[in-house]
């Protein structure tokens, strides 16, 4: 029997990257750009600081970030992040100033949001109705806490009483220890779980893995669309209550 629904965020509930054409109506660098130049804007204030130099730091910094969350399900949370960066500069900032970059990098997402995919506000308040419903999302940036306060801007936070995001459980999508937090704030049983997402990989096996159903989205990203074991596909949330009441009857 199903009880619960677990949701992906990033082309599950929100658009990935819809923020970048907000961004550049604003006259705004891009996030990648911002990211480098804050971190550089941050260091220049005590001493000359090349931006070419931190830009390749940066990128480095983010090639490891890659590595470490492909190959060993782990999101390096923006402290750490950012950390790797000023070592690899062999610099350092005060406290004070280093807290504040952190708290500019993580917020950029929940200034200019990424856009909410179409028909997801009505598909949460009907499944809200009849499961228990959580968030399992990787934060790639965004810590959990700036995740929640998109949902929050968006008026969607209400419908989950779980959230399960990388920086806070310490592993990323597919680990088990994922939606394991998901199940425990949920109080159900990992196979009482359907899990929404659009990546076969993490969304589909991850939960087949752990005896949990799986349904691919496909609405902003059908790249998996032909080759998944997904217990469902769809295409958009207005079909997404159906799709889940099918499986549980099932």
């Amino acid at each position: 029997m199903i009880k619960a629904v677990t949701f992906d965020l990033w082309d599950t509930i929100v658009h990935d990257d819809s923020d970048e054409p907000k961004r550049q109506a604003e006259g705004l660098r891009s996030k990648r750009d911002e990211r480098r130049h804050l971190v550089w804007q941050a260091l220049e204030r005590h001493a000359p600081t090349d931006l070419e130099k931190v830009e390749l730091a940066y990128d480095t910094a983010d090639a490891g970030f890659n590595v470490v969350w492909k190959e060993n399900h782990i999101n390096w949370t923006v402290d750490q992040r950012l950390r790797v960066v000023l070592q690899g500069l062999g610099r350092s900032l005060p406290k004070a100033d280093f807290a504040k970059l952190i708290e500019d990098t993580g917020r950029m997402e929940v200034d200019i949001s990424p856009d909410l995919i179409d028909g997801i506000g009505p598909a949460l308040a009907e499944l809200a109705t009849r499961y228990k419903l959580s968030i399992v999302s990787d934060s790639i940036v965004t810590p959990g806490t700036g995740l929640r306060a998109i949902l929050e801007k968006y008026d969607l936070k209400k419908y989950f009483t779980g959230f399960a995001f990388s920086d806070e459980v310490g592993h990323s999508k597919p680990h088990r220890s994922m939606f394991d937090s998901a199940a425990e704030q949920l109080g159900v049983e990992l196979g009482e779980i359907v899990h929404i997402g659009d990546r076969d990989h993490n969304d589909v096996k991850g939960p087949h893995a752990i005896g949990a159903k799986a349904i691919l989205f496909t609405a902003s990203r059908p790249d998996d669309k032909n080759n998944t074991t997904a217990d469902a596909i769809c295409e958009h949330h207005r079909d997404l209550p159906a799709i889940i009441d099918r499986l549980a009857q099932a």
